[in-house]
């Protein structure tokens, strides 16, 4: 799965010259947290955040009247609240290392862009959970199974003939690093498998059923 196949599309972008008080109501309007800004060629310059603009707006308030705030609020381009050094990806991205980039980042989403810098979509942690939870077939009925095995060994070819023995079939399968040294964590959901008996093959295969249950 890539960036382009669960960003948003087509991205809704504003300018430098943008004036705060549009860009906020943007924000509400789409119920968006970002707005990535672009200039007259439609490259990406920078990128303004929802925090920011409260920020600015709470930070001037208990100092302004309403009426100075209203003019502030009015006057103030996006040019000088935007963050211009923006962390990017590209649409050919696979989705897990723009997930990466968020959380190494602590941002909540990406501008998507193409080989001109021009924004072609964004992507967010909404978009990132939303595939989580399809890979993972989240809320499909089946058998979902957690086990641990060396990393080494034949856990996948093993565990497909075993449910394929017993009539079953695979939905999904996910890995993650394991509690102990050399070995691999798997979470997999089948379907028309029985319990007992598959647990009872995977254990004497050699993979440890750390979890079993019926979802």
């Amino acid at each position: 799965m890539l960036v382009q196949n669960r960003m948003s599309a087509p991205a809704v972008t504003i300018t430098p010259d943008t004036v705060f008080r549009d860009a906020m109501k943007l924000m509400r309007h789409r119920r968006f947290r970002r707005l990535p800004v672009v200039d007259k060629a439609g490259e990406l310059v920078g990128i303004v955040a929802e925090r920011d603009m409260l920020h600015l707006s709470t930070s001037h308030g208990p100092a302004l009247s309403v009426w100075e705030l209203n003019y502030l609020l009015s006057s103030v381009e996006i040019r000088q609240v935007m963050t211009k050094d923006v962390i990017i990806t590209t649409g050919d991205t696979p989705i897990e290392d723009a997930a990466r980039l968020m959380a190494d980042h602590k941002i909540g989403g990406l501008p998507v862009v193409d080989e001109r810098r021009h924004v072609i979509g964004v992507i967010t942690e909404t978009d990132i959970f939303k595939a989580f939870v399809e890979m993972f077939s989240g809320g499909h009925a089946g058998l979902r199974l957690t086990l641990a095995a060396p990393q080494e060994s034949d856990l996948l070819l093993e565990l497909g003939k075993a449910v394929s023995d017993l009539g079953g079939s695979i939905v999904s399968v996910g890995s993650f690093y394991g509690d102990v040294s050399g070995e691999r964590g798997w979470v997999v959901k089948v379907e028309r498998a029985e319990k007992d008996q598959l647990i009872e093959r995977l254990e004497a295969l050699g993979d440890h059923v750390v979890d079993a249950r019926e979802v």
